[in-house]
């Protein structure tokens, strides 16, 4: 299926590994500009070598949120598809045991990171009259589990971005969220946690996963794409959960 996304300029934040990694290389092989941020220079170089924009920006600072848009859009001319990959637990679990600090790091790098790179990039689609913003949220947001930070500023991404897509739709901006299930990735937290504990991980995927198995990004990757084109056009202020049925919500 073509997309129509060729010739499309799309910006991802935390592209270069896991979900985002598959996310930009789809949208690159459906013929979009890739423009990619990620924390440390020196994961930057295999983005590069693919003809990608590839820049170090922490995007928990405003700042560097607008100089990663700015670049796209100096580069480019324009923005016209934006994904917020950016996130984490950060290892703050319970709520009985986390501290305020995991909280706030948590509430930075999950929805601060979405306002900021949101905030900067709406203008660019406001001129063009179409954008699309695609947030990476988790089933950990549309219901309850996982670690307490995580779970409220998961859902608080959700909440906000619905809040989003109504103010944004007479712009012809369309924003929606991918919520993934448990997804592995080679050095993910999936990945690890499988060489720590091999047989509390086997009977996690036995309990929680339906399909028997753990998610990919590619499949990530896949629902993302699709929502960044015209082939979803009425599709806004939605949650889509690829998670293999391991969610419990009836929405």
């Amino acid at each position: 299926m073509d997309l129509g996304l060729k010739g499309r300029v799309a910006s991802i934040t935390g592209g270069t590994r896991g979900i985002g990694l598959a996310i930009a290389t789809l949208l690159g092989e459906e013929g979009a500009h890739v423009a990619v941020c990620a924390r440390t220079e020196s994961s930057l170089e295999a983005a590069r070598n693919k003809g990608w924009l590839a820049m170090a920006a922490d995007m928990t600072r405003e700042e560097d949120a607008r100089r990663f848009i700015d670049a796209t859009t100096s580069k480019w001319g324009r923005l016209d598809i934006l994904v917020n990959n950016v996130g984490g637990s950060l290892g703050g679990g319970s709520f009985t045991h986390s501290t305020v600090e995991q909280w706030r790091a948590v509430l930075d790098v999950n929805v601060m990171s979405t306002l900021y790179a949101s905030k900067a990039a709406i203008p660019h689609m406001k001129k063009a009259g179409w954008g699309r913003i695609i947030q990476i949220a988790s089933v950990w947001g549309r219901e309850s589990g996982g670690g307490s930070a995580y779970n409220a500023a998961k859902a608080a991404v959700i909440s906000m971005s619905k809040s989003m897509a109504q103010d944004l739709a007479k712009d012809g901006i369309l924003v929606n969220v991918v919520a993934p299930g448990s997804v592995w990735f080679p050095d993910g937290g999936w990945d690890k946690r499988m060489q720590t504990d091999p047989e509390k991980i086997e009977a996690f995927v036995k309990s929680d996963m339906p399909l028997g198995r753990f998610g990919q990004p590619e499949e990530v990757a896949a629902v993302v794409a699709l929502l960044a084109s015209d082939r979803a056009g009425l599709v806004t202020g939605a949650c889509w959960a690829v998670d293999g049925s391991q969610g419990k919500s009836n929405i």
